[in-house]
């Protein structure tokens, strides 16, 4: 059964943060709010946590997991920025978007996109997800919550608690979130190619 943390939207309350780290750095698996809806996420080792979020969203080796970074410095540590993307990322963050690059050798292995060997990554706009960031001091490795067969993201706590009880181990709830993805941009070839059009306004890499 899954703990259910009901969480100030604008100020955390300390204690729940540190409970949730606990259990992230436990090896658990927690359902979480963004600026672009509810994701799944776990320590970025966490092999089992991988393979569960593969299992919930019937995943394959090819889909494009993101590292949910508090800031620019931990974004940089994962993936290769030139310095035209960079400044174009820069710009961006933090936001609704998700951007893919070449990743570092920071990057476990069972992370990368087989043939490209790039990762998902994205810093964004949210009270409580940065504030959980910060407490983690590391990325979360993360999915959008989007269920198969379904084409609108979970979007409400309670709910995530209620259809997910048995298979996630936390829902993190501030109430109102984004409901709609990230805007996805593809920048492992140099140019930004826009890859699924979201919460972020694609106009500024068009």
């Amino acid at each position: 059964m899954a703990k259910y943390f009901d969480v100030h939207p604008q100020n955390p309350q300390q204690r729940i943060l540190d409970n949730v780290v606990d259990l992230i750095r436990s090896g658990s698996l927690v359902a979480y709010p963004t600026d672009s809806c509810f994701a799944l996420g776990c320590q970025l080792g966490n092999r089992e946590g991988l393979a569960r979020i593969r299992s919930i969203r019937h995943l394959d080796d090819r889909h494009h997991f993101t590292l949910v970074c508090q800031n620019f410095a931990q974004l940089g540590q994962f993936v290769h920025v030139d310095n035209n993307v960079f400044r174009a990322i820069k710009a961006a963050t933090p936001g609704s978007y998700t951007f893919i690059l070449p990743a570092t050798n920071e990057v476990p292995r069972q992370l990368l996109h087989p043939k490209k060997k790039t990762v998902g990554v994205r810093i964004p706009d949210h009270v409580v997800t940065q504030a959980l960031l910060a407490e983690l001091g590391e990325p979360l490795l993360s999915s959008t919550l989007l269920l198969p067969e379904e084409d609108e993201p979970m979007t409400q706590g309670w709910e995530i608690k209620e259809r997910l009880d048995h298979v996630v181990d936390a829902v993190l709830d501030s109430g109102d979130c984004g409901t709609e993805p990230t805007t996805v941009i593809d920048f492992s070839g140099g140019e930004a190619e826009i890859v699924r059009r979201g919460a972020g306004d694609p106009s500024r890499f068009e």
